[in-house]
């Protein structure tokens, strides 16, 4: 079995290099990802073993990374763009919501646009203004964008292949803070679907819904509260569009408590999505009322303050005690 310890960034790495290696149509666009190999690094090595015309430098014009790509996307490649911050998509809004979105339903289904728009999002890692951005809810809310996001090494390979191999765009989300965080990749598993759930930790008492970095504090949040006698189940949703609400109502039915977790702000947030959801399907299931814990309606804090800011451990414990008392 080809299996590795990598950390999400490797992981993300190795998963491009297969698809260039695989797929002479890919290409890997975006400012910087060549010589400098990304700000992170993520794309490191890659334009030296593939070359310029595969891993290509693009000028700093994020509407005209995602427009290029549109258009070399209706030519029959399958461009996988990169993002360098959350907060630089938003001069790329307008390509990815007016053309990106609705070619394939503006041509009735004769265009494809396999378009992969790679972002690195969320806070927790000290940076400036416009780096720290949590914009899911944006895209989600686009009909004709899927929007993913891993919160581990595996997830983070094999999904980027399933992105790449969609005839779809993808907004592909990639949490920035835990890029260095390690797992188990097996490079010859089956993978499970792109838009299916994954139960991350079995429980019975309360269900934890999460997604990309907030998967792994739930998952501590789960270990404390088990110490104290709570089992808490803990739902990676893994794709945000669409939503697969099957297997939170499945787990809901079990639990009877419902927590749902995300670093953007819990104003219109996904959150609060899957709570209307859930309440109109388990409304006699549920003992309490779903409780959302995100960030706050303002703007992102300076990096001394974005630990207030930021959802942890403390108010996800404080929202399941809250939960459990009704």
């Amino acid at each position: 079995m080809a299996v590795q310890k990598l950390p999400i960034a490797k992981a993300i790495n190795e998963s491009l290099r297969t698809a260039l290696e695989t797929d002479p149509k890919v290409l890997v666009m975006g400012e910087d990802v060549g010589k400098l190999g990304g700000v992170f690094r993520v794309t490191d090595g890659l334009q030296k073993d593939f070359g310029e015309d595969r891993v290509i430098d693009t000028p700093l014009a994020e509407s005209g990374i995602v427009g290029t790509a549109i258009g070399m996307a209706l030519r029959g490649y399958r461009p996988v763009v990169e993002i360098q911050f959350d907060g630089f998509v938003f001069p790329a809004y307008d390509q990815i919501v007016t053309q990106l979105a609705k070619m394939h339903a503006r041509a009735l289904g004769k265009v494809k646009v396999p378009v992969v728009v790679r972002i690195p999002y969320g806070g927790g890692i000290g940076a400036v203004e416009h780096h720290s951005e949590s914009p899911e809810a944006l895209f989600a809310h686009v009909a004709g964008l899927k929007v993913v996001t891993p919160s581990n090494a595996s997830d983070a390979y094999w999904m980027l292949q399933q992105a790449i191999q969609s005839d779809d765009p993808v907004i592909f989300f990639e949490p920035k803070r835990r890029y260095w965080d390690k797992g188990e990749v097996d490079t010859e598993a089956v993978p499970a679907d792109l838009h299916k759930a994954v139960v991350a930790r079995e429980g019975t008492d309360l269900t934890l819904v999460a997604y990309g970095p907030m998967v792994k504090v739930c998952l501590e949040a789960a270990t404390v509260a088990a110490e104290e006698g709570t089992s808490i189940e803990v739902l990676d949703l893994r794709s945000i569009s669409p939503l697969d609400f099957d297997a939170v109502q499945k787990s809901v039915e079990k639990t009877r408590h419902l927590v749902v977790v995300h670093e953007a702000p819990v104003f219109l947030g996904s959150g609060a999505e899957i709570a209307a959801r859930i309440t109109e399907r388990c409304f006699y299931h549920l003992e309490a009322p779903v409780l959302r814990v995100g960030g706050y309606h303002a703007p992102y804090p300076p990096a001394r303050l974005e630990e207030e800011y930021l959802p942890g451990l403390d108010r996800v414990l404080d929202a399941v005690d809250r939960s459990l008392a009704y």
